[in-house]
C-alpha cells in the first residue's frame, strides 16, 4: 500500500469535513453569534464529545486496533470476527448503561462542567437540556470507533473518513431549517448531533458487511468476558483510559476556568478551536489513522527497522506541512477568522477575542501533531503505561501553566496552555522513543530542518506584507471580497513556501512510502 497515496485519500475526506464543518460553524455564528446560549451549546456537545474521546477514539481505538491487527496476522478470519462480535457485545451494552446514566446525571455533570453558571439559570438549563439530547451521541460515535477501526485495519479508509461529513451536513440543515420551528433556535444545533451520530454508524454498516466483519451482538456477556482477547483490550484499555483522560481532564479545567471569564469566552476558544483542527485533522489525525495499523502489522511481523522507519516518515510529513500552517495561524489570525466568522451578530470584539485565542493555539501545534505520530509508536507496541505517566505529568503542567497565563490572556491563557503542554507531551513521546529503543531517526535530519526553515523565513515575510494590505474587519459587508483576497494571500504564502523548497530539491518522490 501507498502510504502516501493514502495520506491524500485521508486529508481529501477529512478537508470535505472540515470544510462542511466551516460552513457549520459560520452558519452558527450568522444565526446565533457568540452569546451564552452558544456557550451552552459548546459546553453541551463537549460533554458526550469528551467521554467520546476518552472511551471510543481515544482509550478503546489504541487498545482493540494493536489486538484487533496481530489477530487478522497470526489467527486468520474466523477467530478475528469471533473478536469483533464479543468486543461490540461488551462495548455495546456498556454503553446502553452509559447513555441512560449520562442522560439522568445531566445536571450534575453540566455543573461540573460549567458551575459558573448557576448565576445566570436560563443558560444552565439550557445546556442541562442539551446535554439530555446530544448525549446518546457517545453510543453512537462509540459504535463508529468500533467500525472504525476494523475497517482501518483492513485498509479501507475512505468511509471512515468520509463519516464527519455527516454530522456536519446534519448541522447545517438544521441551523437553517428547524431552527425556525423550535421556540429554543438552539436546540436545533443538539437535535443535529445526535442525527449526525445515527447517520455516521449507518453509513458503516455496507462497508463492513462487503469485508465480512459486520459486528453481532448477543446477550450473552459472560461468553464475550471469556474471549482472551476481549480480556486482552481491557487490560490496554485500563492504562489507556488515564492516559486520554489526562487530556481531557485538562479540557474539562478549562472549560470550568472559561465559564467564569466573560460571557462568550467558551464561544471564541471553540471557533479558534475549529481553525485550529484543519491542520490537525489533515495532518495528525490522517497521519495517525494510517500509521496504527502500519506500526501494529510491523510489530507482529517483528519488523524493527519498518517500525522505527514509518515513525521517521510520519514525523518528517509533519514538520514538512505543520510547521507552515502554525505560521499562517499566528500571521493570519485576523484575516482567517474575519472572513470565516465575522458576519451576521459575530462583532469585531468576537472576531478580535477568538483571533487572539487562534494565535495562542498556533504556538502548540506542532506538538499537536506530533503527539498524534508518536503516540501510536508506543500503543502499536501494546505500550500504554509510558504515555499513561507522560500525559498525567503534561496534566499537572498545563494547568500550572493555566496559573499564570489566564489571568493576563484570559480565555487565549487557556489555548496556550494546551498548546504548549501539547509541546511538552511530544517531547517526553520522543525521549521515550528513543530511551526504548523503539524509534531511530534516519541520517539527513539537519539538513531537511535547515530547508524547511529557510522556507519558512520567507512565507512569514510573504504572509505579513500581503495581508497587511487590507482593513479584514472593514470588509465585513463584503464577504466575497473578503474571501477572494484570503485565497490570494493564502495562495501567495503557499507558492513561496513550496517554491522555495522545490529550489531547495524537495520532490514529492522523497516521501512516498509502500507498505505490505
Amino acid at each position: 500500500m501507498n502510504l502516501l497515496r493514502a495520506l491524500a485519500t485521508i486529508s481529501g475526506m477529512t478537508m470535505l469535513s472540515r470544510v462542511t464543518g466551516l460552513v457549520r460553524e459560520i452558519l452558527i455564528a450568522r444565526y446565533f453569534g457568540a452569546s451564552g446560549f452558544t456557550d451552552a451549546y459548546n459546553i453541551a456537545f463537549r460533554i458526550p464529545n469528551l467521554l467520546r474521546r476518552i472511551f471510543a477514539e481515544g482509550a478503546f481505538s489504541q487498545a482493540f486496533v494493536p489486538i484487533l491487527a496481530q489477530y487478522k496476522v497470526q489467527k486468520g478470519q474466523d477467530d478475528t470476527k469471533a473478536l469483533v462480535d464479543h468486543v461490540a457485545t461488551i462495548l455495546t451494552w456498556t454503553l446502553v448503561f452509559t447513555c441512560l446514566l449520562g442522560m439522568t446525571a445531566a445536571p450534575l455533570i453540566t455543573y461540573c462542567f460549567a458551575p459558573g453558571w448557576q448565576s445566570t439559570p436560563e443558560i444552565f438549563d439550557a445546556a442541562v437540556v442539551m446535554t439530555r439530547i446530544m448525549f446518546p451521541y457517545i453510543g453512537f460515535m462509540s459504535l463508529v470507533a468500533l467500525s472504525g477501526g476494523i475497517l482501518n485495519t483492513w485498509r479501507e479508509f475512505k468511509i471512515p473518513a468520509f463519516t464527519p461529513v455527516l454530522l456536519n451536513v446534519s448541522s447545517i440543515v438544521a441551523t437553517i431549517f428547524l431552527t425556525p420551528y423550535l421556540e429554543h433556535p438552539i436546540y436545533a444545533l443538539a437535535i443535529a448531533v445526535l442525527v449526525g451520530g445515527i447517520l455516521q454508524l449507518a453509513i458503516q454498516i455496507p462497508a463492513l458487511i462487503k469485508i465480512g466483519m459486520l459486528p453481532g451482538v448477543s446477550f450473552n456477556l459472560p461468553e464475550a468476558f471469556r474471549d482472551p482477547g476481549v480480556r486482552s483490550v481491557l487490560r490496554k484499555m485500563g492504562p489507556a483510559i488515564f492516559a486520554v483522560s489526562a487530556a481531557q481532564i485538562s479540557i474539562l479545567i478549562n472549560s470550568n476556568i472559561a465559564s467564569r471569564l466573560p460571557l462568550g469566552s467558551v464561544t471564541w476558544l471553540g471557533y479558534a478551536d475549529r481553525l485550529m483542527e484543519f491542520p490537525t485533522a489533515l495532518l495528525g489525525v490522517a497521519l495517525g489513522t494510517i500509521l496504527l495499523p502500519s506500526l501494529s502489522k510491523a510489530h507482529a511481523e517483528e519488523n524493527t527497522a519498518e517500525y522505527s522507519a514509518l515513525l521517521d516518515w510520519g514525523l518528517r510529513l509533519t514538520f514538512l506541512l505543520a510547521l507552515p500552517c502554525a505560521l499562517a495561524l499566528a500571521t493570519l489570525s485576523i484575516p482567517l477568522t474575519a472572513t470565516l466568522f465575522h458576519t451576521g451578530k459575530f462583532t469585531n470584539i468576537d472576531a478580535g477575542m477568538t483571533a487572539t485565542a487562534l494565535i495562542a493555539y498556533g504556538v502548540g501545534l506542532i506538538g499537536l501533531i506530533v503527539v498524534k505520530i508518536l503516540a501510536p509508536g508506543f500503543y502499536a507496541k501494546q505500550n500504554i503505561r509510558t504515555p499513561v505517566k507522560i500525559a498525567i505529568g503534561v496534566l499537572i503542567a498545563s494547568q500550572i501553566m493555566n496559573l499564570f497565563f489566564v489571568p493576563v490572556l484570559a480565555h487565549a491563557g487557556l489555548a496556550l496552555s494546551v498548546g504548549l503542554g501539547a509541546c511538552l507531551n511530544a517531547l517526553f513521546l520522543y525521549v521515550g522513543l528513543r530511551r526504548h529503543a523503539i524509534f531511530t531517526p534516519q541520517a539527513g535530519w539537519l539538513w531537511f530542518m535547515t530547508r524547511l526553515l529557510i522556507a519558512l523565513c520567507l512565507m512569514g515575510f510573504m504572509a505579513r506584507w500581503n495581508a497587511g494590505h487590507f482593513d479584514w474587519l472593514g470588509m465585513k459587508e463584503q464577504p466575497f471580497l473578503r474571501f477572494a483576497l484570503l485565497m490570494q494571500v493564502i495562495a501567495a504564502c503557499g507558492l513561496t513556501y513550496f517554491g522555495a523548497l522545490f529550489a531547495m530539491g524537495f520532490r514529492p518522490r522523497d516521501f512516498r512510502r509502500v507498505t505490505l
